[in-house]
């Protein structure tokens, strides 16, 4: 009966804050937005000015999504006033590529793109020579009686077709495709953990914990009210911003969405305990705020957004310590891969652990206020 009263005063002193309404419904929504834009933007076109380049090759560079402006002459000015973003001259048998080299991808696309155009035009010149002089070898020796070759016939090539299936994703899945789940996972966890922290650093310095420290109540029903509390509002958060990433941004298949919010609220849960825990050791909301780059930033690394095989041996163990390394590869499992529950009870099973490690941790480090 007490934890379900510290649960129901903790509720409706929060949502009578504006702050912390904004916290749980508009900042999320927001920079969630703001991150999508910024990934799903379009690649920038490439613009290459053309100089007596022939059409067989201008048409195998358009072919690669560049825009390709026929020029009657090299006018660098077009490239100071990033008009272009490169120009190729052919002069006799030499083609010279000037790149303006403002955006570093752009330059490497044409300079790739460049290049292999013209190493596969000079593998068909070669080949065509070969068949025209075996064909003139050819018509040559039928003159002569009895030739064996007078049956010799070249087949025309075979055309081999190609057809291209994908495990996961599709031929439109992006890089940032991969990503997104993780991404959704990292925002839950960020600010349920600013919501606990923030929340709990408020009841420390109003003097509320210090009161309830002087009554009967225990350490660990402070700590259970305070997680039942927080952990509701955890959860609201949790679905609005799990229902707007997949209904609104379309970031993974609604079909999923349960098991999307069963894995988010884990995390919740997770990032919950968390920010209790390390509230206890800040003394305003600026060390609070400090904990962000020290604890939650380094895991976004080690979360799966970056390849963790390209990474030193010691780093990837450290992954491994991270609640946000099982989140992320639940949520890549589940949205992009489209894996059932089962196939990712190890990593629940893991972030529950988490949980209820922080929750233990928090009940001992209560002593140091007042030994119940």
């Amino acid at each position: 009966m007490r934890i379900f009263g510290l649960t129901k005063r903790l509720l409706l002193e929060q949502l009578r804050d504006r702050r912390t309404l904004a916290l749980l419904i508009i900042a999320p929504i927001f920079i969630l937005t703001l991150f999508y834009l910024v990934f799903q933007s379009d690649e920038p076109a490439a613009r290459l000015g053309a100089v007596n380049l022939e059409p067989s090759v201008i048409d195998t560079i358009e072919a690669q999504d560049i825009d390709v402006i026929e020029l009657h002459e090299m006018d660098l000015s077009q490239l100071r006033h990033e008009e272009l973003d490169g120009i190729a001259e052919k002069v006799n048998d030499k083609v010279t590529l000037t790149l303006l080299n403002q955006n570093v991808a752009v330059s490497r696309k044409l300079e790739l793109v460049v290049n292999q155009t013209y190493q596969k035009k000079a593998q068909i010149t070669v080949i065509e020579d070969i068949k025209a002089k075996f064909k003139d070898l050819t018509e040559s020796l039928n003159k002569i009686p009895f030739s064996p070759t007078k049956n010799i016939k070249l087949d025309e090539p075979k055309k081999t077709e190609i057809e291209t299936t994908y495990l996961y994703g599709d031929a439109d899945t992006t890089p940032f495709d991969t990503f997104a789940p993780l991404l959704i996972g990292f925002f839950v966890f960020l600010f349920v953990f600013l919501l606990a922290g923030m929340g709990f650093l408020k009841e420390r310095m109003s003097g509320t914990l210090e009161r309830m420290l002087t009554t009967p109540i225990r350490r660990y029903e402070i700590v259970l009210g305070y997680v039942c509390g927080f952990g509701l509002l955890a959860i609201i958060q949790t679905i609005l911003i799990v229902l707007y990433a997949v209904y609104v941004l379309k970031l993974g298949p609604s079909d999923s969405i349960i098991k999307v919010i069963i894995i988010n609220v884990t995390v919740a849960l997770v990032a919950l305990s968390l920010g209790l825990l390390l509230s206890t050791f800040a003394k305003s909301e600026f060390q609070m705020m400090q904990f962000i780059p020290i604890v939650i930033v380094p895991q976004i690394f080690l979360s799966g957004i970056f390849p963790l095989d390209t990474l030193v041996r010691w780093i990837q163990w450290l992954a491994y310590l991270t609640p946000l390394y099982y989140a992320g590869d639940a949520l890549k499992a589940v949205m992009y891969q489209g894996l059932s529950l089962s196939h990712i009870a190890s990593d629940l099973t893991i972030l529950l652990g988490f949980a209820c490690l922080f929750i233990v941790l928090n009940i001992i480090t209560l002593k140091k206020y007042r030994a119940l």
